[in-house]
């Protein structure tokens, strides 16, 4: 056929018949979940340094589209550089979760990587499923009030400083509120234990069976996954059983050396080191008068392995602290604007110190970790960027801004996720992937088709009948019956509501006897008087039923009738009426 156009023929006829379903374009679903901005900033050199201070300052109005140099070699090794970079760590695309109202202060993810867990300020704890979520229905489903235990009157609420999965045992949860009582939560959300408050009123702490002020921070230990250690402002760092909350195990007094505090100091963070990769087992703890402690994991207690008096500047908040994957390597990161590395095989100076602006001031909760490998470690900034440094030179391998103008608080790096999630104070929490190098997490949420939304979601749509049908909902027909139309709430939902004249539409439900307004009910007097025994003594008057048996009783007693003929007649003593019948008063002698 001449002029037969084949291309446009097939675009309009259907290429099957039936039912067709419509496929999910996962490539551009991922796509648009991929940031708009990921920069790449090195460390310049020495001489690169004295080159840039010495540029003449670049003006606005100077045109960016000048004939370029013999440079572009250069700027293109740059770029590839740059994009190694971003492929290296995995921060390409990112999901936003906004479940929280106020600062994202902790997050914890179980070790399969299946359940999120992030504690805020609003102080409560949201439960996040990634099988159960989708592109469009990515929120908590369940929200949880630490703070309150269940069946318990009303109780102030408290921010959430801590929350983390028992590594060994991924169905138990230690969270700890700004309160003294830790708790151990179910993955679910349960309280199953709560550790108890110590008497304040005893100056010897380790008499006492708890904290006795607000906890700071804790810890899971790494080869025990019955054992968990908290840090509180009482100068204690204390050493639990997760299924004994009567009493601590082992309680660590620390003894501060500054002069005017008594030999108390609060206890900012506390670490464990893991000895899975042969590495010591070591518990870090840092306080507030610029101290780093060493002990060891296995104890005793009674004296530190190593101490560090000045690690940070006194009365500043050590808030984040971390040690390495072998044990060697310890990262704290000050309150005076400082990160330091060091080695705990000679615990007495810093291998490395950078400055870093820190944010402990306004969020005590601020942290540092290393990778799951430990080569790399991250932080979150002031400014709302993740930085990932370098672990031997502290030096930034890569600088990506997640939500800019808004402190990043807190961050993780899961293992088996192979993603970072990120917390900030404007409430977002954000999980940072990439579809190429992660595995489930997010990379599986938005490779999801879409939930469908049914017409019921969208309250606009949805008529309530508590407060009856309004007039635009009925639809009157030509002979002037109301006609009710299927797009109604009640013709989708027949089981639901009431009828027109007030009974249930489900039929499982069993009908209410009328309310009249002389009373609630209307009981049938016959049916009572036969079938209820001694009904009719509700009619009666008590005093009346007790005096018709007086004459009775007095001719044939039933229960005096033995003392009959024994009992003695009453004798009473004759007063006359001039006679005073009221008592003698005894005469005292003066």
């Amino acid at each position: 056929m001449d002029g037969f156009d084949e291309e446009a023929f097939k675009k309009f006829f259907p290429s099957g018949f039936g039912k067709q379903e419509a496929a999910v374009d996962v490539e551009s679903q991922i796509n648009r979940s991929k940031r708009a901005e990921v920069v790449a900033q090195k460390p310049p050199t020495d001489n690169e340094a004295q080159q840039v201070t010495a540029l003449p300052e670049i003006k606005p109005e100077q045109s960016l589209q000048e004939p370029k140099d013999s440079d572009d070699d250069s700027d293109d090794d740059d770029d590839s550089d740059d994009s190694d970079d971003e492929d290296e760590f995995p921060v390409s695309h990112e999901m936003v979760l906004k479940t929280h109202e106020r600062a994202v202060t902790t997050m914890t993810l179980d070790p399969s990587g299946a359940r999120l867990i992030t504690g805020s300020t609003d102080c409560t704890l949201k439960l996040h499923d990634f099988a159960s979520m989708t592109p469009s229905t990515i929120r908590a489903f369940k929200s949880v009030d630490p703070s309150i235990k269940k069946g318990s009157a009303a109780q102030d609420t408290h921010a959430v400083h801590y929350a983390a999965f028992n590594p060994l045992s991924p169905s138990h949860v230690l969270v700890i509120p700004a309160t003294a009582q830790p708790r151990i939560l179910s993955r679910d959300g349960e309280t199953l234990t709560e550790f108890v408050k110590g008497d304040m009123y005893l100056r010897d702490l380790n008499n006492t069976k708890g904290h006795i002020a607000e906890v700071t921070s804790g810890v899971w230990c790494p080869s025990n996954y019955n054992l968990c250690a908290t840090a509180g402002s009482d100068s204690t760092v204390r050493i639990w059983d997760a299924n004994m909350g009567r009493s601590q195990k082992e309680v660590i007094m620390h003894k501060s050396k500054v002069a005017g505090s008594a030999g108390r100091t609060k206890m900012t963070a506390v670490a464990w080191g893991s000895p899975k990769q042969g590495g010591a087992n070591v518990l870090v703890t840092a306080a507030l008068d610029g101290s780093l402690t060493m002990w060891s994991g296995n104890g005793p207690f009674h004296r530190p392995s190593a101490e560090v008096r000045e690690a940070h500047t006194r009365d500043t908040w050590t808030s984040g602290l971390d040690i390495s994957a072998d044990g060697r390597l310890v990262i704290s990161r000050g309150g005076d604007d400082t990160i330091k590395l060091w080695d705990t095989r000679k615990f007495k100076t810093p291998i490395t110190t950078v400055s870093h602006a820190s944010t402990s001031a306004r969020f005590p909760t601020s942290n540092i970790q290393f990778s799951p490998t430990s080569a790399s470690v991250i932080v979150g900034s002031e400014t709302g960027h993740l930085h990932i440094l370098n672990p031997a030179t502290l030096k930034p391998e890569l600088v990506t801004p997640v939500t800019p103008s808004s402190a990043l608080i807190t961050v993780l790096w899961h293992e088996k996720l192979n993603q970072i999630i990120t917390g900030s104070a404007n409430a977002e929490t954000h999980v940072l992937y990439n579809p190429t190098m992660s595995t489930k997490g997010a990379a599986l949420v938005m490779s999801k088709a879409p939930k469908r939304r049914h017409m019921d979601d969208n309250p606009t749509l949805t008529t309530d009948l508590t407060s009856g049908l309004s007039g635009d909902s009925v639809v009157v027909g030509s002979n002037g019956v109301p006609q009710y139309t299927s797009a109604t709430w009640s013709a989708r939902h027949p089981t639901v509501g009431l009828t027109a004249s007030g009974r249930s539409r489900d039929p499982r439900r069993p009908h209410m006897p009328a309310v009249t307004p002389f009373a609630k009910s209307q009981p049938d007097e016959k049916h009572i008087r036969e079938s209820i025994p001694l009904s009719s003594m509700r009619d009666e008057d008590p005093r009346e039923a007790l005096l018709k048996y007086a004459e009775k009783a007095e001719k044939d007693p039933i229960f005096t009738r033995a003392y009959k003929e024994t009992q003695p007649n009453a004798i009473y003593a004759e007063l006359s009426d001039e006679e005073d019948k009221g008592p003698q008063k005894k005469k005292f002698r003066r």
